[in-house]
């Protein structure tokens, strides 16, 4: 077990700086280009979020899972979804030129027609390196991918912000994404040596498909329900509502989402390798449990905490409407690491009709809050969102019971010191804050205060065993 230990803690630990350097340089200059652009700029890109998300979820059509799953992969498997992807790619492409009309049409904004056709590209772009990312993955080398992260969002932020600043408003971030795409690809060929040499082979595809579908469809609904938010505010309010939005879910997600992807990338292929042995893998499970919990709770708690000072601080009061919606969506957002952790043991045990069905579940339950919550306005759908956040929580943990005897109370058990503590915290910065002059001192002041508060206390009482941390690492 050594082996694995190494390397799913230089997984961890690559995967993290990949994560949270490479968005947080992303981050970084979204802040610049958000100061220079406005609202309605990051309006007309969230319009299209949906069919791009789609689009990208169907070209992959759950194959990297499935290679990654998949203990007797060969050079046909990754040749024959390699071929998969480009041809899907292509069509999918021709689909998004054809109904750009449509699509303008339809949020009456003919500026759309163009950057649909333009910003598609990037499918055809990101679907040549689909088969080098799963490879990557099945290695645990993120090391590799966060070069190719880092590099491609520098350069493509540095030219996408002398755009804003030249007046190019919406192109600068249409132009941005599709040099970063181009880099990041040329990149991961370089590193990964990899060519298709083998054909498409019909009979691995079929196999490699019967897991993928799956996964395709769940991940289709959970796609759409991602961005119905986006359709539903880009239609029924302005474009600057829409920007508002955008701009307080992309904040949300950068602790949340990033974590979540680091969880999802690095404890599949560590818990595939134990899928065969229960004990050991309800064992490894709990500790990530425990050590997720430790970090993203205080961290988006915080966010809500401190919102409105941030806010002004780094996006200028243009943007204030954006803070109400982020602290809403960090109640919402502190939970999708827990979510992520729960169904990747679906992903381990090869049960992918299990994770359709936990969908196709919970997309039904957001649908009646969604359409009971739209009359009442934005605050009102986002409220929704915490509501059924909680609601798919007691649902993904349903099946861990049942496959690991982990369950909702024993998972609970395991956290609420750690939920109840960040709370406290949260609490204690919410209370400073009126008590502070300007912005900038009150977002230096809760921050210190807040992390002061809850390493010392949770170093003090071991909450979360935090006190295991440094002597981990060290044997590392």
């Amino acid at each position: 077990m050594s082996s694995l230990k190494k390397k799913a803690f230089d997984g961890l630990i690559w995967s993290s700086i990949e994560r949270f350097s490479a968005q947080g340089i992303q981050f970084f200059l979204g802040i610049i280009l958000a100061r220079l652009l406005l609202p309605e700029d990051y309006g007309l890109v969230g319009m299209l979020a949906i069919f791009f998300a789609i689009s990208v979820t169907i070209i992959d059509s759950g194959f990297s899972t499935a290679l990654i799953q998949k203990k007797n992969r060969d050079e046909k498997d990754f040749s024959t979804v390699f071929y998969f992807n480009i041809v899907v790619a292509f069509v999918f492409y021709l689909l998004l030129f054809l109904i750009a009309p449509l699509i303008a049409d339809f949020y009456r904004q003919p500026l759309l027609i163009s950057l649909t056709r333009v910003i598609g590209l990037t499918l055809i772009i990101n679907s040549f390196a689909v088969v080098q990312r799963a490879k990557f993955a099945i290695n645990i080398d993120f090391k590799t991918q966060t070069k190719a992260s880092i590099f491609s969002i520098i350069i493509s932020g540095i030219i996408g912000i002398y755009l804003a600043y030249d007046g190019y408003g919406v192109w600068a971030l249409v132009i941005q994404e599709l040099i970063r795409s181009t880099l990041n690809i040329i990149i991961l060929w370089y590193y990964s040596k990899w060519l298709p040499i083998e054909g498409f082979h019909f009979d691995r595809f079929k196999l490699l498909f019967s897991f993928g579908s799956k996964l395709l469809i769940s991940g289709l609904i959970n796609t759409i329900y991602d961005n119905i938010y986006l359709i539903i505010i880009g239609k029924i309010y302005s474009t600057s509502s829409l920007g508002f939005y955008t701009r307080a879910k992309q904040l949300n997600d950068f602790p949340s989402s990033n974590l979540t992807g680091i969880i999802q990338r690095v404890t599949y292929p560590l818990l595939s390798e134990l899928q065969d042995n229960n004990d050991r893998l309800k064992e490894t499970y709990r500790k990530m449990i425990k050590m997720t919990a430790l970090i993203i709770f205080p961290l988006m708690i915080g966010l809500a905490a401190l919102a409105d000072p941030l806010i002004r601080v780094i996006l200028t009061e243009k943007w204030v409407n954006t803070i109400w919606m982020l602290q809403l969506l960090c109640f919402a957002g502190m939970w999708y690491p827990i979510h992520a952790l729960n169904l990747n043991i679906l992903y381990v045990k090869g049960r992918s009709d299990l994770f359709l069905r936990l969908e196709i579940i919970k997309k039904t339950i957001i649908t009646l809050v969604l359409v009971i919550s739209i009359p009442f306005g934005i605050e009102a759908m986002i409220i929704g969102q915490i509501f059924t956040s909680y609601v798919a929580l007691i649902i993904n943990t349903y099946y861990t019971k049942q496959i690991i005897a982990y369950g909702l109370f024993q998972q609970l058990s395991d956290i609420i010191k750690v939920l109840l503590l960040s709370f406290a915290m949260g609490y204690i910065i919410y209370i400073t804050m009126p008590l502070i002059n300007t912005s900038e001192s009150k977002l230096i002041v809760g921050i210190l205060e807040g992390a002061i508060f809850y390493i010392s206390i949770a170093w003090l009482f071991n909450i979360g065993e935090i006190k295991t941390l440094p002597s981990f690492i060290k044997q590392k």
